[in-house]
């Protein structure tokens, strides 16, 4: 069995519930207009790719950025992602590291909207046949705080939850939707609870024989708090191993 796109709220296209004990493996590469993240505008045009490998439930990925701070192409934003976890009956349990190239290594002393992060993320898909997916991630390591009424340094560990849905249509069409919230004041939104995002994508894919395919993918995400970039759009061309 193969999985293509295990980061599950980076870039993830579809759902993939692994229920296969033995090795896995993946990889993509994909242009994009606009790097959006949690429906969020993360960047301008990109070149996005990713490579996992697994066994028996445990998995490792690599997911990589290259891609403009915005559309002027002034300034690059590179970055990397790596992910170890346990999946298995639908549900993926796994640690989330990003980084930014604008500081070292694990190096987690930076502004909270820059350089490093370690996430940890929990997701489940129902079935194959319901691919309903209920989601979680909570920042653990990063500048993630704030000053309460009284002065006080208070970690926000900032958190994120989505629910999504995969429909397969027939001839390789597939729509994905899904609905992001965070529950509590940190890095999202710095009032409290707030709706993050309401995404809509629909994919076509088609097969290059037998172990790659082809995919094309519209994409729009409304961000009701976001202060600019409130209504994202992007499109993806991208191929896989499958």
């Amino acid at each position: 069995m193969l999985c293509i796109g295990a980061l599950p709220f980076v870039n993830n296209a579809n759902a993939c519930v692994r229920d296969t004990v033995g090795f896995t493996y993946g990889a993509q590469a994909r242009v994009q207009a606009a790097y959006l993240w949690r429906g969020l505008y993360a960047g301008g045009a990109n070149i996005q790719g990713s490579v996992n490998v697994g066994y028996g439930g445990l998995y490792a990925d690599m997911w990589w950025n290259i891609g403009v701070t915005d559309m002027t192409f002034q300034q690059f934003q590179p970055e990397v992602d790596f992910s170890l976890g346990f999946a298995r009956w639908g549900l993926d349990i796994y640690a989330l590291y990003i980084h930014n190239f604008n500081c070292g290594f694990f190096d987690f002393a930076n502004y909270a909207d820059k350089g490093n992060r370690l996430e940890l993320n929990v997701r489940y898909t129902i079935s194959k046949k319901i691919p309903l997916t209920l989601a979680w991630g909570t920042r653990v390591a990063a500048s993630d705080c704030y000053l309460n009424a009284v002065g006080e340094i208070v970690r926000a560990y900032s958190s994120y939850a989505e629910i999504s849905y995969t429909q397969a249509l027939r001839d390789g069409w597939s729509v994905f939707g899904a609905i992001g919230v965070t529950p509590w004041k940190g890095c999202y939104n710095p009032n409290g609870a707030a709706l993050q995002n309401i995404e809509v994508r629909i994919r076509k894919d088609w097969d290059l024989g037998n172990r790659c395919g082809l995919m094309v993918q519209g994409q729009l995400a409304v961000s009701p708090m976001a202060m600019v970039h409130v209504i994202n759009p992007n499109i993806t061309f991208g191929v896989y191993l499958k």
